[in-house]
């Protein structure tokens, strides 16, 4: 399976931290914070990612090169204009041949990717499907947006912000797995998000997303709390 990693990103509200860098390159415990994420990709058998870069994307670059030393065959798709988390997965599309992953670039969930395309295909069996999106249960959603799920693990709704106290706490976690048909319902060149408009719009013309819940450590770096946070949590894992 292929994986997509979203990292575009300026990081505005990690200036006072990194202003320098694409936020996908914040320093975490003496090296950069997708190398976590390839790490991650490891250990899960996914031999090729594709980064999806824009903004300073030369440091990643000339960082991960072809990905040969971290055994993964890397690939660089370059935004000229920032396209959003929807316009950069269209954008790449000259590389998407199957069934494919897509990882937040700023977010951490500490998770098996197997078990999670498992579920996917095991649901898409059953009544066919588009995609599936990973979720966490946090106490206070109204900073994310919540994801409502019936009992079958059909995402039904998406509150925006404002929308979501006393709803529902499960927020996206940011990793998905989508099927290259999503890509006819994303605009060409124009900017885009896949929360706020590509999914909805799914669910709009009857196509089944599923909601895949998890425990696992979930952390968005994208603030300098999350990003002190994933410290701490990184260097408690060094000590074990």
């Amino acid at each position: 399976m292929q994986a997509l990693i979203l990292a575009g990103g300026l990081g505005t509200r990690l200036r006072s931290v990194i202003n320098d860098k694409p936020k996908p390159m914040a320093g975490i415990a003496g090296k950069p914070f997708l190398e976590y994420q390839i790490e991650l990709l490891k250990r899960n058998g996914i031999g090729e990612a594709i980064f999806c870069v824009g903004y300073l994307y030369e440091q990643i670059q000339n960082h991960f090169g072809s990905g040969e030393a971290w055994g993964i065959k890397i690939k660089y798709s370059i935004e000229e204009d920032l396209l959003g988390t929807a316009g950069a997965v269209k954008l790449a599309q000259r590389f998407i041949r199957e069934t494919f992953l897509v990882l937040n670039g700023d977010t951490y969930l500490d998770i098996d990717l197997r078990q999670f395309a498992q579920f996917y295909n095991e649901e898409k069996a059953k009544s066919g499907g588009i995609g599936a999106m990973a979720l966490t249960e946090i106490e206070d959603a109204r900073n994310y947006g919540s994801v409502t799920i019936n009992a079958d693990h059909e995402i039904l709704s998406f509150n925006e912000k404002s929308e979501s106290a006393g709803a529902s706490r499960l927020i996206n976690a940011g990793i998905y797995v989508l099927e290259p048909e999503i890509l006819a319902f994303i605009p060409p060149a124009k900017k885009t998000s896949l929360e706020k408009e590509t999914f909805p719009a799914l669910l709009n013309n009857g196509h089944r997303l599923f909601g895949y819940e998890t425990r696992s450590y979930f952390v968005d770096i994208g603030t300098p709390a999350g990003y002190q946070g994933f410290q701490e949590y990184v260097s408690g894992k060094e000590r074990l």
